[in-house]
């Protein structure tokens, strides 16, 4: 079925490679267009306020979706047992079109919770992921497959993407696998005063983790700023609305 979908989806039918998949629960998500997706609908404030995921051992599962697979032609192998791994790469992240779909584990996606994809991460698994360009990090629960793009690594849910700063597209980031044995030892977690988190900039409840739908938000709310005619002869000069300099 995995191949057979991904077969569908390079001839031009991804809606029924989507039906393909959904119908099996340990199947990876079909990738879809970037312009097929899109944001959701609660107030970033809001989501900046969710928790991280919270790591706690949970058994491998055997089969399902940390069986091997295929998916545009490209054969991935998961891993099946419990090991360190760190990776740096792209980060890109999915919402609302998937929201409310079957994940790879067979759980239904939420968008708003901290979770994300992985291509070989064994299912369920928890992972740290740090955005280096401005220092966040957060914790998220590794419950589907993806990304199935070149140089990408994971796949963050919404509100994860949101309290990295990634929301704008892709970027750069570092992820960590958390063992069984970082978990049980509560080494994962990072120190009171740890230099890394004490010199990250955390997000502002008010401030816009989404610069691309910030900048489009200011050019909509800016005034429509006609040309100046040029002032008659002998009479004083035009000026032009102060709110279009």
């Amino acid at each position: 079925m995995l191949a057979l979908a991904a077969r569908l989806t390079l001839t031009g039918l991804p809606l029924l490679a989507a039906a393909l998949l959904a119908a099996c629960s340990s199947s990876p998500r079909a990738p879809y267009p970037a312009d097929r997706d899109g944001p959701g609908t609660r107030a970033h404030a809001e989501l900046l306020a969710v928790p991280d995921a919270q790591p706690r051992i949970e058994p491998l599962r055997v089969g399902g979706p940390n069986k091997p697979y295929e998916v545009l032609g490209q054969a991935y192998e998961p891993m099946r047992t419990d090991q360190p791994l760190r990776e740096r790469g792209l980060a890109s992240w999915y919402g609302r079109k998937f929201h409310g779909r079957p994940t790879a584990s067979g759980e239904i996606y939420d968008m708003y919770a901290m979770t994300a994809a992985h291509r070989t991460m064994p299912i369920p698994s928890y992972a740290r992921v740090r955005n280096p360009a401005n220092g966040r990090e957060v914790v998220v629960r590794i419950n589907d497959r993806g990304p199935f793009h070149p140089e990408r690594v994971v796949d963050l849910s919404y509100t994860a993407a949101l309290k990295l700063g990634v929301l704008g597209g892709v970027a750069p980031v570092e992820i960590e696998r958390l063992t069984f044995d970082a978990i049980r030892a509560g080494s994962w977690k990072r120190p009171a005063g740890d230099p890394a988190l004490a010199a990250a900039p955390q997000p502002a409840m008010g401030e816009s983790a989404d610069p691309i739908g910030e900048i489009a938000r200011r050019v909509a709310a800016e005034p429509d700023c006609p040309a100046v005619p040029p002032a008659a002869p002998g009479a004083a000069p035009r000026t032009a609305d102060t709110r279009c300099r």
